[in-house]
């Protein structure tokens, strides 16, 4: 069955079409015949109980300058128009963020929302890792200086970042004779009101940092992210490089303790950040990886989201 797909994402015309994971979901649901329409956060208007958007319908094809053709705006109703809403506009995860899972969520008893709108809501990436904190390095999230002295001082290097960040930005390694701790601090209490995260380094970062991707709570696959030289960020956004990976035995013990509840939750599309077998992110806003992992693997990742999202959509609503 032909299904009409609005997917919320930043402007088409600035995607990486050679890496960018939204845009590989979209190429696959256009080849099932789905039906496509493009449009941005802010364009969400709530007015008499009903929640709607000006979108243009969109094709999509692989072709570097070229890779969209779309047709004129039209106001569309995400309730009644729509059957799936891709919500997968980039962080930074803050109120306009939360702001549109609000919105979004009013929707869900007519149109199927992946990831859903409540559950990302309350799954900040760096926060909803606590659930799993067996898994995690030493961790700390705090505004004092102190504090983050002290378990400096007990851990010998951390890493400070930001809460809310994505793509590896404002990321800092503190060594164990770095004076720069009390700058760090200030600055993020200026920048942000919220806390900041504070881990142990792994030194193993070195050695790649996996990104693995579950769908519907089952692991699809995986890439391991190599930092350039002197550097310790192995986001691809960054300059990371990616290599083929495989799961090891505690990389499957981590997946088989978050997939289900995952799955509960109606996060169909996560990617989970693991480093020397040690689990430093769930990412639910809009992950990304499954164009490397496909290249290196030969699998078809976005293939697997859309049996999971009809799977979804053919239950709930049909």
């Amino acid at each position: 069955m032909s299904l009409r797909v609005a997917v919320q994402m930043d402007p088409l015309e600035t995607v990486n079409i050679a890496g960018d994971s939204t845009f590989a979901v979209m190429l696959s649901a256009q080849a099932r015949g789905h039906k496509l329409w493009h449009y941005q956060a802010g364009d969400l208007t709530y007015v008499d109980g009903r929640l709607t958007a000006p979108a243009r319908a969109v094709t999509v094809q692989r072709v570097e300058g070229g890779h969209f053709t779309a047709g004129p705006i039209e106001t569309i109703d995400l309730g009644s128009d729509i059957d799936v809403v891709l919500m997968r506009q980039d962080p930074p995860f803050d109120l306009a963020y939360i702001t549109a899972t609000h919105l979004l969520e009013r929707i869900q008893h007519e149109t199927l929302v992946v990831n859903d709108p409540a559950a990302v809501r309350n799954a900040p990436e760096k926060l909803f890792v606590l659930d799993y904190a067996e898994f995690m390095p030493p961790t700390m999230i705090t505004r004092s200086l102190e504090r983050a002295r002290a378990f400096h001082a007990a851990h010998g290097e951390v890493v400070v970042k930001p809460l809310y960040g994505n793509a590896g930005s404002a990321v800092f390694h503190v060594g164990k004779a770095d004076a720069n701790l009390a700058a760090l601090t200030e600055l993020f209490g200026q920048v942000w009101r919220e806390p900041f995260m504070v881990q142990a380094f792994l030194p193993d970062v070195s050695k790649g940092d996996k990104r693995i991707v579950l769908i519907d709570g089952q692991p699809a696959g995986a890439v391991n992210r190599l930092p350039k030289p002197g550097e310790i960020r192995s986001n691809l956004a960054v300059g990371g490089k990616g290599a083929q990976a495989e799961l090891t035995a505690r990389e499957v013990e981590i997946c088989a303790k978050l997939g289900p509840e995952l799955a509960r939750r109606g996060l169909l599309f996560v990617g989970i950040d693991v480093i020397a077998g040690y689990l430093t992110e769930i990412n639910v806003t809009s992950p990304t990886g499954i164009v490397a992992i496909d290249r290196f693997n030969g699998t078809d990742t976005a293939a697997l989201i859309w049996n999971a999202i009809e799977k979804r959509q053919k239950a709930a609503y049909a």
